[in-house]
């Protein structure tokens, strides 16, 4: 398998549990891009099964409110509405990324239509502090890092990032390593657990990477359909069967493949200080980068190696 054309600094196969392949300095912490929003799904999970966060309470109920105001339709945007990325809520966000070309403004109905959208997301983080009274970055060391002993976490490396001047809500940016984000993707493999234990619900693992929309209404050239956050392959072959993505810009990647038994960790690390300038609207620069699709070509070549 040859990695060295593209633009990856780390990879890694896991698969019953054991490390298989490895590629690079899997204890590299970097940027992660929007690989973020499918950790922000778990993170999810155990306040869902609590009860102290509805996905049919809507964004106007919660409060979630912009200094320019959202129209009324626009409040009828449903929790679980955020989590599919078909709020209908096309503000500007308040970070970079996501589709520019958004419709005007109250004429699509929440939950209809999906359209990648980083307020969606940015306020999801917003809506999981206020009902738990947890910082995002705490609840990934508490809830996930801890527990799971993530061998490179730094809650202090965790920042909010983005345009201050667009929108109230601002991105939660994660860093981390490529062994602690296999990590995350055996923890969904085994439903949940962990040592024994009930880390995330084994019914939100099942919710969250469901198809909640086809790739035909993601408009996705690489046939990914979306879950709960979460990306969801519809390959033809057997071992792509029940399998979800993380999929984070420039290269930043976590497969897991159910019917297999395996974890496939991509990254294409940046640096934090390009990580910052991006994210604050300072510079434009695009660096080499894998894309979905050509990460999904090696997965191929994974499975097809494996099996």
């Amino acid at each position: 398998m040859q990695l060295y054309p593209l633009a990856t600094t780390s990879m890694m196969v896991v698969q019953g549990g054991e490390i298989v392949y490895r590629y690079g300095n899997l204890s590299d912490v970097s940027y992660l891009a929007s690989a973020r929003k499918s950790i922000l799904s778990m993170l999810f999970g155990r306040y869902v099964a609590e009860g102290r966060i509805d996905l049919n309470m809507t964004i106007g109920g919660i409060g979630i409110e912009e200094d320019d105001g959202l129209l009324p339709a626009e409040k009828t945007a449903k929790v679980k509405d955020l989590l599919t990325s078909s709020s209908g809520v096309y503000h500007a966000a308040g970070s970079p990324g996501g589709n520019s070309n958004t419709p005007e403004r109250g004429r699509t109905p929440a939950g209809s239509v999906f359209l990648y959208n980083n307020w969606d997301f940015n306020v999801l983080g917003a809506i999981f502090e206020k009902q738990t009274g947890k910082t995002v970055f705490a609840a990934l060391k508490e809830d996930l890092a801890e527990p799971l002993g993530f061998q490179d976490f730094d809650i202090g490396r965790q920042r909010m990032m983005g345009y201050e001047n667009q929108s109230r809500y601002l991105a939660y940016h994660l860093f981390l390593s490529a062994r602690d984000m296999a990590r995350l993707g055996q923890l969904m493999l085994q439903g949940g657990k962990w040592d024994g234990k009930t880390i995330l619900p084994e019914s939100w693992v099942s919710e969250s990477t469901k198809m909640r929309f086809t790739p035909e209404q993601t408009k996705s050239k690489e046939g990914l359909g979306y879950g709960y956050l979460w990306w969801i392959p519809t390959s033809s072959d057997p071992a792509f069967k029940g399998s979800y993505l993380m999929n984070g810009n420039f290269g930043q990647f976590v497969l897991c493949l159910p019917a297999i038994d395996a974890v496939i960790v991509h990254r294409r690390a940046v640096t934090d200080e390009f990580a910052l300038a991006r994210n604050l609207g300072k510079t434009t620069y695009e660096p080499a980068k894998v894309s979905v699709g050509e990460f999904l070509k090696i997965a191929e070549a994974v499975v097809a190696a494996r099996t």
